[in-house]
């Protein structure tokens, strides 16, 4: 009899913690087909933004052209104006340029979704944006956004925008220019032992949505791009076997080659029963045709297809891209939130005299110590402009842009 009630009790106490995990996995948005399902199991379409240059800056949306990357643009900020004085400035970039009121101001014009780029090493010990060490500091920014994106009612794409070693090969990958991640076996495994510990720290976490393994990997310049395709599909799956170490409960997201718009080289898409496909499109023709390798793919893995980024054109090809987006289940998420002059929901003031120091020493030629000590402005003024950009990245600086963000179709 005591054998029978043990056995009773251990029974239910498996069934409680069942019961519990249940309730934790069913608070997740999942995969249906080709549709996302909110937990009460109503179809969840993305419309969104990109925190685009806040974890991973890009030289254009400061307004520069040569120095691009964000190890180029750090390197910069050095030779400037010191190491000291360029880690204040990213320390305090880091606090300015997105805030809570950004994110309310963002669901206030009826986004559901928020995209965040990130650069790996903010999960290493590596010297990044003002830190030696960042082990933590990934972790710290994104537990901030997660309270603010649960408080106004969003969801959060964590993408890993800068992979170890390069996965791209150009400048938005914050490498060296060749994707080399797919050529070392270091950098593949720091790559997936990153993305486990970030889905073991938010495994449970349901405001984000998923997880994009890379952005835009193997750019189509290099001869042996044809080999390298061959090696995507098995990193994803390795990396994807890691995070299910630590975590069932999120989707994992898959981006094409060649700038996220070439799914070819992929043939399983029965690894794992929460995946879908990431795509993104600047140009061409605002038509159905024209996406017709991302319809194709969607139709035939029947999984989501999402674009990812989308943005830097005209109002109307925006609104007319929408359109074609919503008529073919395609959410997305518009490149970027925020950045200096326009083009973006939300733009940031270029300073008095930006171009005219700022910029020009980032165009200068500075391949030798004199001609960076040649170039080199007035100390004060630089860091006048560096604090003035500061200020102006601030939510109550900005110019919302309104044309813009009707283009994006958030409101009917």
């Amino acid at each position: 009899m005591k054998h029978t009630k043990l056995a009773l009790l251990i029974l239910l106490a498996f069934l409680s913690l069942s019961g519990v995990q249940a309730k934790k996995t069913s608070q997740f948005i999942t995969v249906s087909g080709q549709n996302l399902l909110l937990p009460d199991g109503s179809r969840f379409f993305i419309q969104g933004t990109n925190l685009g240059n806040w974890l991973n800056p890009e030289g254009y949306m400061f307004g520069f052209s040569r120095t691009n990357s964000p190890w180029m643009i750090d390197l910069m900020l050095r030779q400037l104006v010191g190491p000291d004085e360029a880690a204040r400035f990213w320390q305090q970039f880091k606090q300015n340029y997105i805030t809570r009121d950004d994110l309310h101001f963002i669901r206030q014009q009826g986004a559901n979704t928020v995209r965040l780029p990130f650069n790996y090493r903010l999960f290493t010990n590596e010297d990044y944006m003002g830190l030696a060490d960042n082990t933590d500091e990934g972790f710290r920014i994104i537990d901030q956004l997660v309270e603010w994106c649960r408080a106004e009612g969003l969801y959060l794409i964590l993408d890993m925008h800068d992979c170890p070693g390069g996965q791209t090969g150009d400048n938005i990958d914050d490498g060296y220019g060749y994707p080399w991640l797919f050529e070392s076996e270091a950098s593949q495994q720091l790559f997936c032992d990153i993305w486990q510990r970030i889905a073991r720290h938010y495994r449970n976490e349901p405001v984000i949505l998923g997880y994009e393994l890379m952005n835009e990997p193997i750019a189509h310049y290099f001869a042996n791009k044809d080999s390298l395709n061959l090696l995507l599909e098995p990193l994803y799956k390795r990396a994807t076997q890691a995070i299910r170490k630590a975590d069932k409960n999120h989707i994992i997201l898959l981006g094409g080659a060649r700038w996220n718009s070439d799914f070819f080289m992929f043939t399983d898409w029965t690894f794992d029963d929460k995946l879908m496909y990431t795509c993104h499109r600047y140009g061409g023709d605002a038509t159905a045709a024209a996406i017709g390798d991302y319809t194709g793919h969607q139709q035939k893995t029947n999984l989501p297809m999402y674009m990812g980024e989308i943005g830097h054109n005209s109002d109307k090809w925006q609104a007319d891209f929408v359109r074609v987006m919503k008529e073919q289940n395609i959410g997305y998420t518009f490149w970027p939130y925020k950045k200096l002059d326009g083009s973006c929901m939300n733009a940031i003031l270029r300073p008095e005299g930006w171009k005219d120091v700022i910029v020009r020493y980032s165009e200068a030629p500075r391949g030798t110590f004199q001609e960076f000590r040649e170039a080199r402005p007035d100390q004060a003024q630089a860091r006048r402009l560096l604090q003035q950009f500061l200020s102006n990245c601030l939510f109550n600086r900005c110019q919302p842009q309104e044309g813009y963000i009707k283009s994006m179709g958030l409101k009917e």
